[in-house]
């Protein structure tokens, strides 16, 4: 199929570039000419405006945003609107906030565009373990476009299969959905994302008490002096709390155990913000994921080794720098 792809960033391009050894053809723009021409190389149609984008793809268009959630993206899809002809579909790929997706599908639904939300994990890993996708819109346009999806996705892989029932949409397994109208695509990713925070709170404060295990305040026989690295390693084989997270925390504590490269001033996407809210909203009790928000806040006035673990953990799954305080 053909893709055009808007923002080429650490998703974004890699994106692209699994589509691309896959067999289709992308057509691509960045603010940055430097970052299409890039991809253009490698074999994608390098433009350099959304009018030229428009114009080097075949009706019925399909064109992915893959922007930072807020105004950008909003610009954006107003522009996109402005150009695009009547069956042409419109992706937001971003973590933008559902209402957002819901308002906008309705915006460009009376001129005839489809629009698509789809919630997209994975990370700067993606190109090579594939991406895990939540889509949300309508039926029709997700099924046409599904070469695209199938190819992003991760597949069946080595992940043990679970027994279902007869029936089942056999998308699930190789890891996309079809989740529900615009909207539910976001709005499951975002859920995603608050479950991130928590567990990703877990491990740190787990393995910061085994840190503070040999602690003065406690009796000499009751310290232990462990090696975090070593255990994050074996939990890692065989135990119940093993993860990609789990993973990415004992590649980081194997190459620096102190996270000396860590200030732990750990940022938010806001995505956690908003399944806060969502809970709120429903009357849904989620302490779990409410109090790994609050700890995020508590990161920029009082950082700990269990803030620069997640910091860790950011970075490995999706390149985050840490911001600098102020």
């Amino acid at each position: 199929m053909q893709l055009g792809m808007i923002g080429l960033g650490r998703m974004g391009a890699n994106i692209v570039r699994r589509l691309m050894r896959d067999g289709h053809a992308c057509v691509v723009y960045d603010v940055n000419p430097k970052a299409a021409e890039a991809l253009a190389s490698e074999g994608a149609v390098a433009v350099k405006s959304l009018a030229e984008l428009k114009e080097r793809l075949r009706a019925p268009r399909a064109i992915w945003v893959m922007l930072p959630a807020g105004e950008i993206t909003e610009r954006s899809v107003d522009e996109l609107a402005l150009l695009l002809d009547k069956g042409d579909t419109v992706i937001d790929g971003g973590n933008s906030f559902w209402k957002d997706d819901i308002r906008r599908a309705k915006k460009l639904a009376p001129k005839g565009l489809h629009y698509l939300d789809v919630g997209t994990s994975g990370g700067i890993w993606g190109i090579d373990r594939g991406y895990c996708m939540m889509i949300g819109g309508e039926k029709e346009v997700v099924d046409n476009l599904d070469p695209i999806f199938r190819t992003l996705a991760p597949g069946l892989g080595t992940v043990t299969r679970t027994p279902r029932p007869e029936g089942r949409d056999p998308r699930a397994e190789l890891g996309y959905i079809h989740a529900g109208p615009n909207g539910a695509g976001q709005f499951v990713k975002m859920v995603h994302n608050g479950i991130e925070y928590g567990l990703m709170q877990a491990y740190a404060e787990g393995l910061d008490i085994l840190r503070h295990a040999d602690s003065a305040q406690l009796p000499a026989e009751h310290r232990f002096s462990l090696d975090l690295a070593d255990i994050a390693e074996v939990w890692r084989r065989g135990s119940v709390i093993s993860s990609w997270l789990l993973d990415l925390t004992a590649a980081a504590l194997a190459s620096d155990p102190g996270l000396d490269a860590f200030t732990g001033h750990v940022e938010d996407s806001g995505e956690g913000r908003w399944t806060v809210e969502a809970a709120i909203e429903e009357a849904v009790p989620a302490t779990v994921l409410t109090t790994a928000l609050y700890e995020r806040f508590r990161s920029r006035e009082a950082e700990s080794f269990a803030d620069k673990l997640l910091s860790a953990m950011r970075k490995g799954f999706g390149g985050h720098g840490e911001a600098k305080p102020g």
